[in-house]
């Protein structure tokens, strides 16, 4: 036999004995268990790990301890979330009007603020800059308040006086004298206009001066706000770039201003677009001797700020007051809006706006619409500018972030 051949027979003998203990060698309860396929030099060890005694009391097992998997630990977290929720809605909801007028006076000061900055390029510091824009913005709601007050309520006493004259005349047409015998309704307008229910007289002239004074609150309060806002607008500004990261906040910036440019460019172009109207308005009255021309287009000129409508209610103001003159004036003014209308919608709004904000006009009307259905007439006035900083958004940041993958 060779040395080779020796070497083969005695290895699996040298090995035998490492091998003679057979399966489950290890001593009972340790978890541990050998195991071996027999003809070859292969071992397998198998580890099971001990299971782990459950917690027990008197009653039997507990079961796992309550963490924040658990059924009970998630419904109860969502029910409290709803809480919050639903506190939050009915806590916005019962200061609304003021963050609505607090949002009303930043707009405000965003759109007057490029006056203040260029008053500082002329040479004032930035409180009298301030100051000056704030007493020409005084100036202007005062007089229009002068300007509508006389007309407003000469024109309703004199209506109060002959509202009982109308009422007869229109006990002469059969229909109507048919539903007064029947429902007394053209009688009891006439006991409320001549005084006979002085409660409700006296209720109604009341409940008139506190939305007067409510008004008048609210107008103060918001020329207030916009003051404080216009003063310390650059500390804003600064706060609120520094919430954003470090690595962004050039960018941030940049977009920013663009976006608070926009917003004053929108509001200049606004103005100059509802004086047009109001200067146009003025000069039709004057020449067809319709009674209180620079009232009615002051009231043309503020309601040609509200972007696409406003100028047709103010259009339909002066032809009411046009037809009460004579039938012809009213043609004529009817003419008249019609035609400025078409030319304001047609070649001033677009070529203004254009160079404003940069706004299409099919995202003009889509904004305005949806403003004016969610917040009224503050929707409609801050729909462009939002429309405009979304476009810019989008241009910006969204466009090249999507051609860039």
């Amino acid at each position: 036999m060779s040395t080779q051949e020796a070497s083969a027979a005695s290895a699996p003998e040298a090995a035998g004995p490492e091998r003679s203990a057979g399966p489950d060698t290890a001593p009972a309860g340790d978890g541990h268990r050998t195991a071996e396929i027999t003809g070859t030099q292969t071992a397998i060890l198998i580890v099971e790990e001990p299971e782990e005694d459950q917690p027990t009391s008197r009653f039997g097992t507990r079961g796992k301890p309550l963490d924040r998997y658990s059924p009970f630990f998630v419904g109860f977290s969502g029910a409290l979330g709803v809480l919050a929720a639903w506190a939050v809605y009915q806590a916005v909801l019962s200061v609304w009007s003021i963050l609505l007028l607090i949002l009303v006076a930043g707009f405000l000061a965003i759109g007057l603020n490029p006056a203040v900055v260029r008053l500082q390029g002329w040479g004032l510091r930035r409180g009298f800059a301030v100051g000056v824009v704030g007493l020409a913005a005084i100036a202007f709601v005062a007089g229009m308040v002068f300007a509508l007050a006389p007309p407003i309520l000469e024109q309703g006493d004199g209506l109060s006086t002959a509202l009982p004259g109308y009422i007869d005349d229109l006990k002469q047409n059969k229909v109507l004298n048919d539903l007064n015998q029947r429902f007394d309704l053209l009688d009891r307008m006439k006991g409320a206009a001549t005084g006979e229910n002085a409660s409700k007289a006296v209720g109604g002239v009341l409940g008139g001066v506190g939305i007067v004074l409510g008004t008048l609150f609210n107008i103060v309060t918001g020329m207030i706000l916009m003051f404080y806002f216009l003063a310390a607008f650059d500390r804003l500004k600064a706060g609120a770039y520094q919430l954003v990261p470090a690595s962004r906040r050039e960018r941030a910036e940049l977009l920013g201003n663009e976006m608070l440019a926009r917003v004053g460019n929108y509001l200049s172009g606004a103005v100059i677009i509802a004086a047009i109207a109001g200067i146009s308005s003025f000069a039709f009255m004057w020449i067809t001797d319709i009674p209180y021309p620079f009232a009615l287009a002051l009231v043309v000129a503020i309601l040609d700020l509200i972007p696409q409508v406003g100028a047709t209610l103010g259009a339909v103001v002066v032809v009411i007051v046009a037809f009460f003159v004579s039938v012809p004036v009213g043609i004529a003014a009817l003419v008249f809006f019609v035609a400025y209308q078409q030319l304001e919608n047609w070649i001033i709004y677009p070529w203004v706006m254009r160079r404003s904000v940069n706004v299409s006009d099919l995202a003009a009307i889509v904004s305005v619409l949806l403003g004016a259905s969610l917040l009224g007439i503050v929707g409609a006035l801050l729909a462009i500018p939002i429309c405009a900083a979304i476009q810019l958004i989008v241009r910006e940041v969204v466009f090249p972030r999507q051609n860039a993958v």
